[in-house]
């Protein structure tokens, strides 16, 4: 390799890094190990969904456990009882459920009867200690017993519901990709052009300008989704993408509000350059059970 050549990869490199550490300081993520750890994923869930559907359901079984576990240690550091084990046994077990009785009360029973499971044990734990926690905290602990359940496992089970339906794991795949590009977009927009928060208080890096980005980048999506997917006429895929963008926007905004409530920047530091999986799970888990109600409006739309 010629002298010339080498000096023009370590210019290159270094106009790289310069880069890279700029994004880095105005979004506190390292773009480079975000971009691969993303890859990864995305290529673990197309494979799931393409190749043979029941590997999904490991896939978001996976998920949802750790994303549980994550949730219970964060309300743990911020002095909550949370009953770990038993999270995570009734959260694996409603997606279970949503696999094998989705489409019937079972799957209802199931919810009602894991939040009712996690308040119980987190109270018979509570009156077994009997340390002198006051009632408000103890009421506290038990309400977030059930959210945890209400929160994260039954939009993983709605999601196995989806995929179980014909074609399902199209509409899958559907709703992520809408929610990823609507991230994307909305990252690279408020990058780019972003100079007024849109919710200084909850989340202050996130932008009116990147919102701008996240609408044209769901709405296109949706459109060519419906078109070369779905098989649903364009205006559908308008109404597709608008809704997925409204749910991914609350669920970001929403898990914002909920880690400043709980002093911490991430959920944990399980994905590198991400956060923790409860991080890049908080915009699909709210659009979940939106496109469950889409695909039911919207099948019989289905052209081809």
């Amino acid at each position: 390799m010629s002298a010339s050549l080498q000096a023009h990869l370590r210019s290159a490199r270094a106009d790289f890094d310069e880069a890279n550490e700029r994004i880095k300081e105005r979004t506190g993520r390292d773009l480079i190990v975000a971009i691969l750890i993303g890859l990864a994923i995305g290529a673990v869930l197309l494979a799931s969904l393409l190749v043979f559907k029941p590997v999904f359901i490991l896939f978001a079984l996976a998920a949802v456990v750790l994303a549980v576990w994550e949730f219970s240690r964060a309300l743990q550091g911020a002095g909550h009882r949370v009953d770990i084990i038993p999270q995570v046994v009734c959260a694996a077990a409603l997606v279970v459920t949503g696999w094998f009785y989705g489409g019937t009360w079972i799957l209802w029973v199931s919810v009602l009867a894991a939040v009712l499971v996690v308040i119980a044990w987190r109270l018979i734990a509570q009156l077994a200690t009997s340390d002198g926690r006051v009632r408000s905290a103890v009421l506290d602990d038990a309400v977030l017993a059930g959210f945890i359940q209400l929160y994260i496992a039954l939009p993983g089970s709605l999601c196995v519901v989806l995929l179980d339906q014909a074609r399902g794991e199209w509409w899958v795949l559907a709703f992520v990709i809408v929610a990823v590009v609507a991230d994307t977009g909305a990252y690279a927009s408020g990058l780019m052009f972003g100079k007024h928060p849109m919710a200084p208080r909850i989340s202050p890096k996130k932008t009116w300008e990147g919102f701008a980005g996240a609408v044209i980048a769901a709405l296109a999506a949706g459109v060519l989704l419906a078109l070369f997917m779905l098989g649903i006429p364009w205006w559908a895929g308008l109404i597709f993408g608008a809704v997925i963008l409204g749910t991914a926007t609350c669920g970001d905004l929403g898990e914002s509000m909920i880690k400043r409530a709980l002093g911490i920047k991430d959920m944990s530091s399980w994905l590198p350059g991400h956060g923790g999986v409860l991080d890049r799970l908080d915009s699909i888990i709210f659009s979940a059970p939106a496109a469950l109600a889409l695909f039911y409006l919207m099948s019989p739309m289905v052209t081809a």
